[in-house]
């Protein structure tokens, strides 16, 4: 029953007293203090942590990779490599040689003719116009020659070492010049050949009268002490100008201009008529140096680099020698010049020449002296622009909110083109080894091995290195930071896959393939998880461009072939059929190293049997409407650039607005689907051998190749089907079509090794591979060598309507890879 409350009445009743307040409860002041105190610990603790997880992401980037270094830090010392040690290792320079070595004494040649304004020759530039230039002969290691035409003369550079003593030995130069049949005579020419130090080292020039200088000694830590003399010149007249410079500079991305501003006219040089003196004409002449002056508020530094030039000035014909000598070298039989050096580099060219014909047999395939010696010529272009490097590459990674330095390092590699791209890419690299391994295995291991000695913690490869100061200010600024996350097509493994396969010189090489194998794992691991698609066993290229409303379809500069179509709208859901395709390459040659090494190889193996499975391939990439291999990912057709002219509001100053843009405009939504683009994407499964020979899309494919209103041409295959809406387009207002449409060697070379290689397997197709190899190859050599000859360039590109060389020249990286497809060396 429920209580219910009583109502109380009556005198007799006392009231009730206060309810009492219980007693405030004590308070425990050291437990709130070291709860306190815990608290603060645990989130000043995770504070830190914080701070530190973000530091260690940010400073990963610029972390070298965990295992020891494949090379040793001084493997290319005279002490360890004593004949490579000097050389012609800086190819951005027109002639010039410096050591392998951090911080190298350089030397090099300057000209100018005397005939109107002096054009100063130094650096590789286009813009200088000359009729062609470049290595006739280059062993890569000896010896080269070069032939440089220039306005009316041709200059011939030849160089030659001798080793000896405890610091590389000795070489000498010769410099030849004459006048072209069609010039005047009497012209004058000045030859300026200079030595600079990099920071380290010290320089005397030792002179004669006023101007003369007779020879050069100097000191650094690699080299000890040494003398650069410069015997007497022959020919140019009966009389010679001389002047010379001595200064200080801030560095050697430096030297040309101080010497440009370094010229004076007031210097006068006797002519010859008929036998005797007549009037002075005036030249250019060295004189003194005034630097700049520095903007208000810049710090002056001291000077880093020391600088001798010795300037000749006479008339053609003229032969003049530069001769080091090293001062540890007690025991040489005479200077290197003159008769000795004629002999020396007779004795040279005709081993290079012996052993040349011995490895590539041209002549027992039928070419022609000529078209041997236009062969010798592309190989000694590929060695000749070997260059030796050492700087830190500008990097950023999504926990750096601003690039930062990554470690210094040394680079030893190949180089696309002299004039324009003179520095470290590494895609191209793997192209550049194909050639490189054929001539020489151990150059080939030496630069091999210095790339991936630059790998990251976490197994990244800077794609492009651009190391040191001269390289440096040969590049954009747009295009010198190099973003963690981006990649380039892994072709070392091409090159790897070519040097296994030579079982004379493997077997010396498997300890640096044991050093290299913690690096490779690496790597390989790193595009696995960086570049992997949504999908298993499917890859995306990240780094694409993200502006869509500027580019007609946004580059992906990271896969190599810039501009060529992907998808039209960039997104997560893409898959890129050539980077699959160079991860199935990756895992075979994986899966083989560890057998070679006794590695367990069965993870690279079984990514290789789902990479090449042809139905996984098939379900992933084919397009039926395309009939070939393509990409997927948000797409649509219908884009197109536009002029959008900006509208004035009211009252507005038509004149202030800003210039119509080129903008693009999308005219039909994107939807996932296969990006209908033919090319060389389409052709990779091929190119590269996924593709089993007796698949019934091998046909398909070579119907493709050889459809000549698509992309086969009288000179190669081109990069771009004629029936792609994206044929010859134009990117942006000022981004010319690049893998549109012309004719790439590297790819083409890819196509002719691939038609070869099936042609040589069981399978449906083989006449017609044998058939369509020859006709290719045909037309590869015969377009190559006619513009060589034209030209005299191997050129970036080739046109595919005419087959004329276009972008930039010379290009004797990949383009050399005319010399495999003459030996048919695959």
């Amino acid at each position: 029953m429920g209580r219910e409350r009583r109502r109380h009445t009556g005198t007799d009743q006392r009231p009730l007293p206060p309810p009492r307040k219980a007693p405030p409860p004590e308070r425990d002041w050291t437990r709130v203090l070291l709860l306190a105190i815990v608290s603060c610990s645990i989130g000043l603790s995770a504070f830190a942590y914080s701070g530190y997880i973000k530091w260690s992401l940010a400073v990963r980037v610029v972390t070298l990779h965990p295992s020891p270094p494949i090379l040793a830090p001084n493997s290319s010392s005279p002490s360890l490599s004593p004949n490579m040690f000097w050389g012609s290792y800086r190819p951005q320079v027109y002639f010039g040689m410096k050591t392998r070595s951090p911080h190298s004494v350089v030397t090099g040649l300057m000209w100018m003719s005397q005939a109107g304004a002096p054009s100063l020759r130094h650096t590789c530039e286009q813009g200088d116009g000359l009729a062609r230039y470049g290595w006739l002969m280059h062993d890569g290691e000896n010896f080269g020659i070069q032939e440089i035409q220039d306005g009316g003369f041709t200059l011939s550079t030849e160089f030659v070492k001798r080793p000896g003593g405890d610091h590389g030995g000795d070489w000498s130069w010769r410099i030849r010049a004459s006048p072209e049949a069609s010039s005047s005579s009497g012209q004058l020419v000045s030859l300026m050949f200079y030595v600079a130090t990099d920071g380290q080292g010290t320089l005397t020039p030792h002179v004669e009268g006023k101007r003369h200088v007779t020879h050069v000694t100097g000191m650094s830590e690699e080299l000890g002490q040494f003398t650069l003399r410069f015997p007497k010149a022959e020919g140019g007249g009966s009389h010679i100008s001389y002047n010379y410079l001595s200064t200080s500079c801030p560095g050697l991305h430096t030297v040309t201009d101080v010497v440009r501003t370094s010229l004076r006219d007031h210097f006068t040089h006797p002519t010859e008529s008929g036998g005797t003196r007549g009037n002075k004409r005036r030249y250019f002449g060295l004189d003194t140096y005034q630097p700049p002056p520095l903007p208000p508020g810049t710090p002056t530094r001291a000077p880093h680099t020391q600088l001798v030039v010795h300037q000749l000035t006479l008339q053609l014909p003229l032969q003049v020698e530069v001769v080091f000598e090293s001062g540890s070298f007690q025991q040489r039989l005479g200077q290197l010049s003159g008769l000795s050096l004629s002999k020396e580099l007779e004795r040279h060219k005709s081993n290079m020449e012996n052993r040349f014909k011995g490895i590539f047999r041209l002549e027992e395939k039928g070419f022609i002296p000529d078209q041997v010696a236009f062969a010798q010529a592309a190989l000694s272009n590929m060695l000749g622009g070997m260059g030796y490097f050492y700087g830190s590459s500008l990097v950023q990674s999504p926990h750096n909110p601003e690039p930062v330095l990554y470690p210094a390092a040394p680079l030893y590699t190949a180089v696309p083109s002299r004039s324009f791209f003179p520095r470290g890419f590494l895609w191209d690299e793997g192209f550049h080894l194909l050639l490189i391994a054929r001539w020489s295995p151990a150059l080939a291991w030496q630069s091999l091995v210095h790339w991936l000695d630059l790998m990251n913690a976490d197994g990244w490869i800077p794609r492009e290195q651009i190391l040191g100061s001269e390289a440096r200010s040969k590049v954009p600024d747009e295009f010198v930071i190099q973003k963690s996350e981006n990649a380039n097509p892994p072709t070392l493994f091409l090159a790897l896959r070519q040097l296994l396969a030579n079982k004379e010189t493997v077997g010396d090489a498997v300890h640096l393939l044991r050093r290299a194998w913690p690096r490779l794992q690496s790597w390989y691991d790193w595009y696995n998880v960086t570049q992997a698609g949504l999908l298993p066993h499917t890859y995306r290229w990240r780094g694409r461009d993200k502006d869509t409303l500027r580019f007609l379809n946004p580059k992906t500069l990271t896969s190599g072939l810039d501009d060529y179509p992907r998808a039209s709208h960039p997104s997560e859901d893409e898959r890129h059929v050539d980077l699959r395709c160079w991860m199935a390459l990756a895992s075979q040659v994986m899966a083989d190293i560890s057998q070679l090494l006794g590695e367990d190889g069965g993870h690279y193996l079984h990514d290789n049997r789902i990479l090449t499975d042809n139905a996984l391939l098939h379900q992933q990439h084919w397009s039926e409407r395309l009939g070939a291999y393509a990409d997927y990912g948000n797409h649509t057709h219908n884009t197109a650039l536009e002029w959008v002219r900006p509208r004035a509001a009211p009252g507005q100053d038509p004149r202030s607005l800003p210039p119509p843009q080129l903008i693009r405009v999308v005219r039909k939504p994107p939807r996932l689907q296969y990006v209908g683009a033919l090319g060389y994407v389409s052709f990779f499964p091929f190119f590269l051998q996924v593709l089993n020979p007796s698949s019934p899309h091998l046909g398909r494919l070579l119907d493709h190749i050889r459809d000549s209103d698509k992309v086969w041409t009288p000179y190669g295959i081109r990069s771009l089907s004629k029936s792609s809406s994206l044929y010859l387009q134009r990117n942006t207002e000022h981004d010319a079509p690049y893998w549109r449409g012309p004719v790439w060697i590297n790819m083409n070379y890819l196509a002719v090794r691939a038609l070869y290689l099936y042609s040589h397997m069981e399978g449906p197709h083989r006449d017609r591979l044998a058939s369509l190899y020859r006709e290719l190859r045909q037309n590869l050599l015969a377009n190559l060598y006619r513009q060589y000859k034209d030209t005299g360039f191997l050129w970036e590109q080739y046109n595919d309507q005419t087959g004329k060389g276009q972008g930039c020249y010379p290009f004797t990286g990949w383009s050399s890879l005319v010399v495999l497809i003459m030996a048919e060396e695959y």
